[in-house]
């Protein structure tokens, strides 16, 4: 940052500051009452303080103050802040004398910078713990060759080294000395019971600069020197650019040029040599490139394209009728099959089928696509919001013929991702901009743009069939009809498998021109909901408790060898008995109707019980109680609002999100005619974590696939109607409340 830049940043924070003070409005980063006291010290500005390197995460200053770098992408899941607590905890320095910079991709000092799946502290636990201790361990034998003393006669606490003399050295005062030193093994890490960092609630890195305004995010991000690009893709999935008059673009003030890109994104496809983050076409695209944003924007506006169909132009009708064809059909891929399903179901009492219809849905982040290009001979630099850098400059090397170590990424704080940012669509087509335009380029997305040329949750179907023999559930069936790709990896694993003895998954698609890909808890976002409701069917059915019911058939798996099921039996009982608990389920007061669902996905166990009043005859969701059992949590503030984020987003969703297509164009283009969940019919949210010694596992996700199905019990208990069709505003709309 320039000094015109910190100057500049100074007397805003101070203008903000002093205006809310004249205005009697909040104020923002100003203790009154810290400011009178006695003998306050000075706040330290870290930012310029001169840092010594330790390693790749770590830099510490002579005043032993401590700069850690994150390697993972910042979506709002909070690893920001979280990574480099667990690196702070076993390097044993306090807190609040870190300070947090978010690192560019560096693939030989970093694994899996990818933000994605859950994964960023379950994967990454034992490296950061290493990491910090390792470094800890270092200082202090620096600090033992300085006294001439064992180092095993020495300890750390709060970035202070004591000998037996109870002499003292600041970790600033052995960093130079320290980096030297060969790297020990086998260092110890801490207890549990021994944490002091983590376990505690510490907010949001970068909260100030969020509040203030200080660039953090793609959009803010800007270079000398640089244009905008606007991007005119085909209207419709399954079109392709045929012409275009580009006279009345290049009029409009701020306009510097037009050009077409797509040759280079065309040669890679044809190559082969493209991944799963690749969801570009062949088709050319019109961009206009220009001094502003909203030149650029205007100028797209102003380009009179022809399209093309290149393939066939599809429905939400079309999509219907081939995801029932495929779940009545026999030609789908077994995933799993314990014992004799059929024989099961020829031999029970009772055989109960139910089919549940979820639509497409867009990520709808609140920052739109956008990312920072530029292309020069020496190297490609490329900054904005990606969740996944490592695959983005391994396909941008490939893409225009670089040596991948002349690829730079640089990682912004995102505003929202949901798994469309682990696409790169965006970052290529800046890429081929600017490497077509020998300029710096930032390519922005307008909301339409966003909307109806993004990636989208796919539409699924599910069928689920179950017998009963003797009042048990003997037989279970799961059928899964989905747009392009089915449900993967271990999903096919997940509760029932291993609870019942005959247990059958079977999946089939149907392969569509419209872009698909990962939305938030990927195919168990909607898998969740549609088994847990039909386990409340069964519930009643055999005249059990729901809860009872889900208790019961986990015993069956508590003694699985089984390595595909992951998921433990006594945890998820754990996790279900509190939220039953603290939910108050079955006591809730008159005119509260309950519904329960419990879930495992990303390595997490979550029970949700939620409630439902009638007002006017309308369900309204009131509260969820959520019982998550995620191992460790590291910052309890920032795992809070992660459950109480997906049970927000699920319920949401589960109510009212809808993408219809009509000749391949989306229904919806903005939030004008895209229903999101309105503040006003947001429920309260409680949280509850299982406390254990447990490695952490997945947060950012879990809490989302349960919402669904707890609303929709509840909803069945309220209006004795059951729900099989998302949203459930629509269904509740035309069979229940008309």
């Amino acid at each position: 940052m320039s000094t015109q830049e910190k100057n500049f940043t100074f007397s805003r924070r101070n203008f903000l500051r002093t205006s809310a003070l004249a205005s009697g409005g909040i104020m923002i980063g100003f203790n009154l009452f810290t400011a009178c006291k006695p003998n306050v010290k000075p706040s330290v500005d870290v930012e310029n303080l001169n840092f010594n390197d330790f390693n790749a995460f770590i830099k510490i200053s002579n005043e032993g103050y401590v700069t850690i770098y994150s390697p993972n992408p910042e979506i709002g899941q909070g690893v920001k802040t979280s990574m480099p607590m667990i690196i702070a905890e076993e390097l044993d320095v306090e807190w609040d004398k870190v300070h947090v910079v978010q690192a560019p991709l560096d693939t030989k000092n970093y694994t899996r910078q990818l933000a994605g799946g859950s994964g960023s502290i379950r994967v990454s636990w034992p490296v950061l713990r290493q990491t910090g201790a390792t470094a800890k361990q270092m200082l202090i034998n620096a600090a033992a060759v300085k006294w001439g003393v064992d180092a095993t006669t020495c300890s750390a606490s709060k970035g202070i080294i004591t000998n037996e003399k109870g002499e003292t050295l600041g970790y600033g005062e052995v960093v130079k000395e320290a980096a030297l030193l060969e790297v020990p093994e086998n260092v110890i890490l801490k207890k549990p019971s021994e944490f002091s960092i983590i376990g505690k609630s510490a907010k949001n890195v970068d909260l100030e600069k969020i509040v203030t305004g200080e660039p953090l995010f793609g959009l803010d991000y800007k270079e000398e020197g640089m244009l905008y690009a606007s991007v005119v893709r085909p209207p419709a999935f399954g079109q392709e650019l045929e012409s275009y008059d580009d006279t009345e673009a290049k009029k409009i003030p701020g306009v510097v040029d037009v050009i077409t890109i797509g040759e280079k994104a065309r040669n890679f496809i044809e190559s082969g040599k493209t991944n799963w983050t690749f969801k570009l076409t062949k088709t050319d695209k019109v961009v206009v490139l220009a001094e502003n944003t909203w030149a650029a924007i205007k100028g797209a506006k102003a380009i009179k394209a022809v399209w093309k169909d290149s393939s066939k132009l599809e429905d939400t009708k079309l999509h219907d009728e081939k995801l029932i064809n495929l779940l009545e059909s026999n030609d789908l891929d077994v995933r799993r099959e314990d014992g004799d399903v059929k024989k099961a179901f020829t031999e029970a009492d009772k055989v109960i089928e139910r089919t549940y219809h979820s639509p497409f849905l867009p990520h709808n982040c609140m920052e739109p696509m956008n990312f920072f290009a530029n292309v020069t001979p020496e190297k490609v630099h490329l900054v904005g919001p990606t969740q996944t850098p490592e695959f983005v400059a391994r396909v941008a090397a490939e893409m225009i013929g670089r040596d991948l170590e002349q690829v730079h990424v640089e990682m912004t704080r995102m505003g929202g991702g949901f798994g469309r940012r682990l696409y790169g669509d965006f970052v290529y087509e800046a890429l081929e901009i600017s490497d077509k335009a020998k300029k710096p380029v930032k390519m922005v997305s307008t909301r339409e743009e966003d909307v109806t040329s993004g990636t989208f949750r796919p539409a699924i179907k599910y069928r689920i069939a179950a017998s009963i023999k003797d009042g048990k559930v003997t037989g279970y069936h799961l059928k899964e009809a989905a747009i392009n790709d089915n449900m993967y990896g271990l999903v096919p694993h997940f509760f029932p498998a291993g609870c019942i003895p005959n247990y059958k998954v079977s999946t089939g698609n149907y392969k569509s021109n419209i872009s698909t890909g990962a939305w938030r808890a990927p195919y168990t976002n909607f898998l969740g909901y549609a088994e847990q409701c039909f386990f409340d069917e069964l519930a009643q059915e055999l005249e059990i408790d729901p809860v009872q019911l889900r208790l019961d058939l986990l015993e069956n798996v508590k003694e699985t060898k089984d390595e595909k099921i992951q998921y433990s039996g006594k945890r998820m009982q754990d996790a279900i008995r509190l939220a039953a608990k603290e939910g108050n389920w079955g006591k809730s007061k008159e005119g509260v109707y309950q519904g329960f669902s419990a879930y495992y996905s990303h390595n997490t166990h979550v029970a949700e019980v939620a409630e439902v009043e009638l007002k006017d005859g309308v369900p309204v969701v009131t509260k969820v109680v959520a019982a998550v059992d995620c191992g460790i949590v590291v910052n309890p503030t920032g795992a809070k609002n992660q459950v109480v984020g997906g049970v927000i987003d699920g319920i949401g969703h589960a109510m009212y999100g809808n993408l219809t297509f009509s000749e391949g164009n989306p229904s919806s283009r903005n939030f004008d005619n895209y229903r999101l969940i309105r503040i006003n019919e947001t429920p309260k949210v409680e949280v509850h974590f299982v406390e254990n010694e447990i490695a952490p596992t997945g947060l950012g996700e879990p809490g989302l696939p349960p919402a669904g199905g707890a609303v929709a019990n509840a909803i069945h208990k309220a209006l004795g109607k059951r729900l099989y069709k998302q949203p459930f505003i629509e269904e509740l709309k035309s069979n229940i409340l008309s």
